[in-house]
């Protein structure tokens, strides 16, 4: 089982605090540093000093690490073009020596798109635009050097695109599709995605979710198996009951909530509900870390969790 470090940094943070958290994952042995991709806070966080562009973020910190995986949990297809996010995706990937992966969706937070002035089409519209996008992008990284890239969608449109530049990985940076959706997302998933996450779940809802996953890649004759299986969580972890809920204290929430919906207790609590877990068929687990100053916290999972799972 490999455990990623997952951030929420428009709930306030500036690029050295999202750095340092960047830097203990790595230090700390975690596969990975995600972040997600949001301009507006939610809930009654302060937001200061203000959202951090995802794909700014992880430039800098493309430069500024050197072994941790890096990528968005999601980015929104409603944020950017995606000719320029191809671009843009190879070139952090080029910056971090090969490190980045691709979590793409569809978008759901109207009232950042209303904050920034971001249209916010209809579920429906907004699905056809990923749709759009996870064709366009891996069309563009998978196109030969030398040869042109031409698309023709109801959303959008390329012509004579020399298709650069290329990403160092190949064939190109893992693709991450994730959520709830039963029907188009699974099918989405089957056909473009490396790796399909389900945030925030029950195991109940983890199982249905990877079925359904499943099921779209038996329909288009893929093998089910290709696909990694992941999930995202919310972990507040601590030596005894009252370090577990001060750390909830801190994040506004209510431990036997996290205990049920998350991961809340003691390392060995923890590592018993991954367990649990595992039996879903998951690779991975996305740790969301709410206090990102709480440095600690990311250290005590590294020494007493971290060692206990890598063998799962």
């Amino acid at each position: 089982m490999e455990l990623r470090i997952f951030s929420e940094p428009q709930q306030g943070a500036s690029y050295d605090e999202i750095l340092a958290l960047a830097l203990a994952a790595e230090e700390g042995g975690f596969g990975a540093f995600f972040r997600s991709d949001h301009y507006l806070k939610m809930g009654e966080a302060t937001g200061l000093p203000g959202p951090t562009d995802a794909w700014i973020t992880l430039a800098g910190l493309a430069r500024d690490t050197h072994r941790v995986r890096l990528g968005t949990l999601l980015s929104a297809a409603t944020f950017r073009n995606p000719g320029p996010l191809a671009i843009t995706v190879a070139q952090v990937d080029a910056m971090s020596g090969g490190r980045v992966e691709l979590g793409l969706g569809a978008g759901w937070y109207e009232e950042e798109h209303a904050a920034y002035g971001i249209p916010f089409p209809p579920i429906g519209e907004r699905f056809e635009k990923l749709e759009e996008q996870l064709e366009i992008i891996t069309g563009l990284w998978d196109t030969s050097v030398g040869a042109a890239f031409d698309f023709s969608g109801k959303h959008y449109s390329l012509s004579n695109c020399p298709a650069l530049p290329k990403p160092v990985q190949s064939p190109h940076p893992p693709i991450i599709v994730g959520g709830h959706g039963r029907k188009r997302t699974p099918r989405l998933a089957a056909r473009f995605a490396d790796e399909f996450n389900v945030p925030f779940a029950s195991y109940d809802v983890c199982k249905s979710q990877f079925n359904l996953v499943d099921d779209a890649c038996k329909l288009i004759h893929r093998d089910p198996g290709s696909i990694i299986r992941s999930v995202a969580l919310v972990v507040c972890c601590g030596q005894n009951k009252s370090e577990v809920e001060r750390r909830a204290s801190n994040i506004q929430r209510e431990v036997d909530e996290l205990s049920s919906n998350g991961l809340a207790g003691s390392p060995a609590q923890i590592v018993d509900r991954i367990l649990t877990l595992s039996e879903l068929g998951l690779s991975r687990i996305y740790l969301q870390i709410l206090d990102m100053n709480d440095l600690e916290h990311v250290g005590l999972i590294a020494a007493e969790v971290l060692p206990m799972v890598k063998s799962i």
